[in-house]
């Protein structure tokens, strides 16, 4: 692989990028633009955008990586990221989008009629955004090293910069359309070393036929903390995704309830078409480059096509590969600095458009020194671990909000505090405690005990304070859930 391929491939997803970009900002005028533009955007469109922001790093890159180092142990990942738009179709989507909110905290706070419950909500909403940015920019960072051999850090600052500059100048509307694009740019990088290897190479088929039929995720009763861990990364993968800001943010651009839960339906095709890939990848790693997992597996997807392609067929599939993977950065990227900054502007600048321009500029500057000062330890990992703090925390107050009359707002504001207690205190403990064993992965997978833990004291400590139910509580629940039409 040449540096000339690696500038070459970068450079021209980041010029379309910026071009997109810059179009949004010819009709990016009003604040309604900039915040859920003009909830005008059609499903197929916002479909294609939200699998643009969704698939980061932790699936272009980490799913294949994982699957290289774990076999069919890592298809919970894939599983999980794709049931979790099922959880977001039957339950979120249509009310969330009938609430009119901009943002979560706007939700909340209309909800439970209480500052308090927004400003919490804000907090976990920028902390959620600033742990989720911190892998895509490690990831940038290890692209543009593999690939052009400059210090990893130039990575890093560059996603941050373009899209500070991109999501400041045009907001959500931009970025919809970048992201849209961004979707089918990464669905055709992760498909291309598939398709020539298996064109190219015929007799791999039948391996990788055999190698994908057989791998379905299993456990054996017998190892408890097995099941514990596939349990707990599930039921984080699969409720964390109700409660991602920069994916709840972009239901409220849907022009009603009815295109919120059909672009729910969409993205659950368009991811589904899009995971079979980086599976297959990883498979083909197991067969062709085994020893990558004992070095760096997240950067299989990157090296397999020039280990097994021949030229030209290998350089022309590398530049897209590094195309579709600096796109992933750029689209998840994009997507969580306009929730942050949508949340920022609202609560320190009155939520104006130049607040918002400035909260943009503030968002990316957090993460990219995090990222300079941390090493990825995985990247499908470390972005799992950030479902899990989103399960625990804005998951239960959004289900309960939506569902349930009885919820206050000391109830939220206990139970999203004990969530983020708990499953942070677990996180950092697992830099520092056992890493085997069932006391291994109560620290390694938290989900399984600290949703219900925060989820039971929502609901206790809203029943003891039951006398202080919101009195708006009928009339906006019946907004949520009474059909536009």
């Amino acid at each position: 692989m040449t540096p000339a391929l690696g500038y070459a491939s970068i450079a021209v997803v980041t010029v379309i990028t910026v071009l997109i970009g810059f179009f949004g900002v010819r009709v990016s005028r009003t604040t309604s633009d900039f915040y859920v533009a003009s909830r005008t955007v059609r499903p197929w469109l916002n479909a294609s955008a939200i699998g643009g922001e969704y698939l980061s790093a932790a699936s272009v890159l980490g799913v294949a990586g994982l699957i290289l180092l774990q076999g069919e142990r890592a298809l919970w990942f894939p599983i999980g990221y794709t049931a979790g738009y099922l959880m977001l179709l039957l339950f979120v989507a249509a009310p969330l989008r009938r609430s009119g909110a901009y943002t979560v905290p706007d939700f909340t706070e209309a909800r439970l009629e209480s500052r308090t419950v927004r400003r919490l909500t804000s907090v976990l909403v920028i902390l959620i955004g600033w742990l989720y940015i911190v892998p895509q920019l490690q990831g940038a960072a290890l692209t543009v090293g593999i690939t052009t051999g400059l210090p990893r850090w130039v990575g890093a600052v560059g996603v941050a910069v373009i899209v500070g500059v991109v999501v400041a100048a045009g907001g959500m509307r931009s970025i919809t359309f970048v992201q849209a694009f961004q979707y089918w740019l990464k669905l055709t990088a992760v498909a291309a070393p598939v398709v020539f290897v298996l064109l190219l190479h015929p007799g791999t088929r039948p391996a990788l036929g055999e190698a994908i039929a057989g791998a379905f995720p299993t456990f054996s009763i017998a190892d408890p903390d097995v099941v514990y861990r596939s349990v707990s990364l599930l039921l984080a993968l699969l409720l964390g995704t109700l409660g991602l800001p920069h994916v709840l943010v972009r239901f409220y651009t849907n022009p009603d309830g009815t295109a919120a839960r059909r672009t729910t339906l969409i993205v659950l095709c368009l991811l589904s078409v899009f995971y079979l890939f980086p599976v297959a990848i990883g498979m083909l790693g197991r067969l062709f480059m085994p020893e990558l997992a004992a070095d760096d597996p997240d950067a299989l997807l990157l090296l397999l096509p020039s280990a097994v392609l021949p030229s030209p067929w290998a350089e022309a599939v590398t530049a897209l590969v590094i195309a579709g993977a600096f796109g992933a950065f750029l689209s998840t990227s994009s997507g969580l600095v306009v929730s942050l900054a949508g949340v920022v502007s609202q609560e320190l600048f009155a939520g104006s458009v130049r607040g918002f321009r400035i909260a943009a500029a503030l968002s990316v500057v957090v993460p990219l020194v995090v990222a300079g000062l941390t090493d990825s330890a995985g990247l499908a990992g470390s972005v799992g671990l950030v479902f899990a703090f989103t399960a625990s925390t804005l998951c239960p107050a959004l289900l309960l909000g939506i569902w349930w009359r009885g919820l206050t707002a000391r109830g939220a504001v206990a139970g999203m505090a004990t969530g983020a207690v708990a499953c942070g205190s677990a996180i950092l403990f697992g830099w520092i405690g056992p890493d085997g064993g069932l006391a291994g992965a109560l620290i390694d997978q938290p989900a399984a005990w600290t949703v219900p833990l925060a989820t039971a004291v929502m609901v206790l400590v809203s029943r003891l304070d039951a006398r202080r139910i919101p009195r708006g509580t009928e009339r906006f629940l019946a907004r949520l859930h009474v059909p536009e039409r």
